[in-house]
């Protein structure tokens, strides 16, 4: 490739660094506290509520019901509203956020349920409040599986990320269009594929580090 190619590869990675590392990290911190929502207020825990997990299960359905790239056209006055613009790397952060949100609210709910009733039931004996279980027991417990839920997610991102470049939204998936698709350059293309697998490759395994260290320090 020329240098100019490189130089567009580059700049187009960094545009998908930037909009997965922030969607991710705003996805985290609203999606788990969701999950863990949507697991206290279920049938037999800790805060249960049937009325009140009816609506949140409802609203996270509904999220995840709808296709990233209708959903991406469907919220443009809210990015335009948060952002300024409805195309560029910045305005593609809000529909992959919205998209990613009920995605982990989703994981973290099965991650903590996968946690031993014993141990909230034991915390509960001792008299920890309903906040000491969730912070103490639950989300220590159930790190293992969040930390997989999130590498998850991640890669996800990476793919969401792709989608948005049919729209102007910048990184790797706007280059392959543009340059690859539109201008017919096989190099381009491929190139942007290689860069794109080695990321998701990249993701995983370093989740998947992180998941085996937790899994050995319980």
């Amino acid at each position: 490739m020329s240098a100019d190619a490189w130089s567009l590869l580059f700049k187009a990675l960094w545009e998908t660094l930037y909009m997965v590392a922030f969607s991710g990290s705003i996805c985290f911190l609203l999606g788990i506290p969701l999950g863990v929502l949507l697991y206290v207020t279920r049938e037999g825990r800790i805060l249960e509520n049937r009325a009140a997990n009816m609506v949140l299960g409802g609203i996270v359905n509904a999220g995840r019901s709808i296709p990233f790239i209708i959903l991406m056209v469907a919220i443009i006055p809210l990015t335009r509203l948060l952002t300024g613009t409805s195309i560029g790397t910045t305005a593609a952060i809000v529909p992959l956020t919205v998209a990613a949100i009920p995605f982990v609210a989703r994981i973290a709910e099965g991650a903590l349920i996968e946690v031993p009733s014993g141990l909230v039931e034991a915390a509960q004996s001792m008299g920890a409040s309903p906040l000491q279980i969730i912070t103490r027991v639950l989300l220590p417990e159930a790190r293992p599986g969040l930390i997989n839920g999130m590498t998850i997610t991640l890669v996800t991102l990476v793919s969401y990320s792709a989608m948005a470049g049919a729209i102007g939204g910048g990184g790797l998936g706007d280059l392959g269009i543009r340059y690859g698709y539109q201008r017919f350059d096989g190099v381009i293309m491929l190139a942007t594929v290689v860069v794109l697998i080695a990321l998701v490759q990249l993701l995983q395994m370093i989740g998947d580090r992180l998941q085996q260290h937790y899994d050995r320090s319980h």
